[in-house]
This record gives C-alpha cells, sequence and structure tokens, in this order.
C-alpha cells in the first residue's frame, strides 16, 4: 500500500496556493493595480555616442592642424659648410607669413655623436620678401661635423632688437 504524498493545502494571504502556481496571474495583477513599467525609449544612445565621436573628431583635426598645419614661420636648411676645427657656416632660408616682422633663429654645430657644439642666435630683420636666404657662421668648442637650424621664432629677444 503505496500512500501518496499528501496535498499542501497551505494558502498564501493573497488566496493562492503556496506551490508557486499562480504567479502569472499575480503579476498581471501587480500590473493591472499599479500599471505597467513604462518601455524606456533608448534611440537617443546612438545619437548621443554619434554626437561624442563627432565632437573628438573635430578636436583631433585641430589639434594635428595647429600641430602639423602651416606655420607662420617655416625655417630650411639649404646646406652647411664645415670651416675648420672650430667653425661651421649653415645656409639656410625663412619663410614668413608676415615678412616685415623680424623673427629670431636657433642655428646649433653639432659634433659626430650628436652633441651641440656650439649654438647662435641670429636676427632676420622685416622685409619686403616672404623668404629670406641666410648664411652664419657658429663658433664651437670642438670639431663640428654638421650645423642646422634648431628653430625660429617670432619673439625676438631685446638684446637681438636692431636699432
Amino acid at each position: 500500500m503505496s500512500e501518496a504524498a499528501p496535498q499542501s493545502d497551505r494558502t498564501e494571504p493573497d488566496g493562492h496556493a503556496a506551490d508557486g502556481t499562480g504567479t502569472a496571474e499575480k503579476a498581471a495583477r501587480v500590473s493591472d493595480r499599479y500599471g505597467s513599467a513604462p518601455r524606456r525609449n533608448r534611440r537617443w544612445i546612438p545619437i548621443a555616442l554619434g554626437i561624442v565621436v563627432v565632437i573628438a573628431g573635430l578636436i583631433v583635426a585641430y589639434v594635428g592642424y595647429r600641430q602639423y598645419g602651416p606655420k607662420d614661420i617655416q625655417p630650411d636648411q639649404l646646406g652647411y659648410d664645415l670651416v675648420d676645427n672650430s667653425t661651421v657656416t649653415v645656409h639656410f632660408k625663412v619663410t614668413r607669413k608676415h615678412p616685415e616682422q623680424p623673427v629670431v633663429c636657433v642655428v646649433r654645430g653639432m659634433d659626430t655623436e650628436g652633441s651641440e657644439v656650439g649654438r647662435r642666435e641670429v636676427l632676420v630683420p622685416g622685409s619686403d620678401s616672404g623668404t629670406v636666404e641666410l648664411n652664419t657662421t657658429v663658433k664651437t668648442t670642438s670639431r663640428p661635423a654638421n650645423g642646422n637650424i634648431y628653430g625660429c621664432s617670432g619673439e625676438v629677444p631685446p638684446y637681438l632688437r636692431a636699432g
């Protein structure tokens, strides 16, 4: 004689059986009572991401243009000549957006290991031409291997100003 397992007579306070049946009914009654949760509209997420990507792209383009775009002052080395064991002559040109503006260029003498062994600041006075070619001599502390232009600036120090 086998006896069947007794069925639970227990009920929840809402009148449903405690065995888990009626959960769908329970959920339906909750939504009837309080309303269903509003559907979330997430269309704004791809739009916001698109706007962020466009803004980031514009920032990168601006920084790249400022860093690598055309410069107001552009020096170009045309060559150098080793005069003796302590002198190098550097031939270069400077192109300016505003030719009437004086600029200062730093010209260096370098040894075979790439160390700077001489330096000279050269005043490039304002002119009518946008491009000016110059030669300058740099005295060095040891035998130079080459000469180059370190850079040019529109901020001329007072001790270099002419007149």
